[in-house]
This record gives structure tokens, sequence and C-alpha cells, in this order.
């Protein structure tokens, strides 16, 4: 069994989140519809529970587009802090300057 990288299966779990979305916002919202009889909602929250953990929004991690790092990501950027001074140094993100006294 061939070893994937993180990125990769962050990759794969955008792919999921993006095919489940309509089937988990239905699903959600009758659990959530307070008209509906108990037993229809809890149906619906097993099927939930049914559906691949992957497809969960919560699930993917940002990671930097240039490195692939996890940690110290600028969303706006989408970017790792470590990547942003290589590049912002290099002057190749628009916007940023390097400055110092």
């Amino acid at each position: 069994m061939a070893k994937t990288s993180a990125v990769e299966k962050n990759k794969r779990r955008r792919k999921l989140v993006a095919n489940q979305a309509a089937k988990r916002a239905a699903l959600k919202a009758i659990i959530q519809n307070q008209a509906l009889p108990i037993e229809e909602r809890f149906k619906a929250t097993l099927k939930l529970a049914a559906l691949p953990r992957n497809g969960s929004k919560t699930r993917i991690r940002n990671r930097c587009e240039v490195t692939g790092r996890p940690r110290a990501f600028y969303r706006k950027l989408k970017m790792s802090r470590i990547a942003l001074r290589e590049l912002g140094n290099l002057g190749k993100v628009p916007g940023i300057v390097k400055s110092s006294w």
C-alpha cells in the first residue's frame, strides 16, 4: 500500500466535500426542522452519520499553495508565512514591500 501525502489527502477531501455538500445540507435542514416528527429527523441524523467523515467541510486543512505547509497560513494570500517572506523579498507578491530601518 503506497503512502499518500497530506497534501494529496487534503485535495481528495476538497473533492469529496464538493460532491457531498448538497446532500449534507439537505440532511441538516431536515434535522433542524422542528416541524417534522422526531422519527424522521432521527433517520436523517443516521443518514448523515453514514456519510463519509471526509465529506465534512471542517475536515479540510488550509495549506500553503506554494509549499503545502499547514501552519502559519494567511487566508487572503493562500500562503504560509515562510513562502510569503521569500516571495515578498523577491518582489513576486503584488502589494508586499520589504521594509527595513
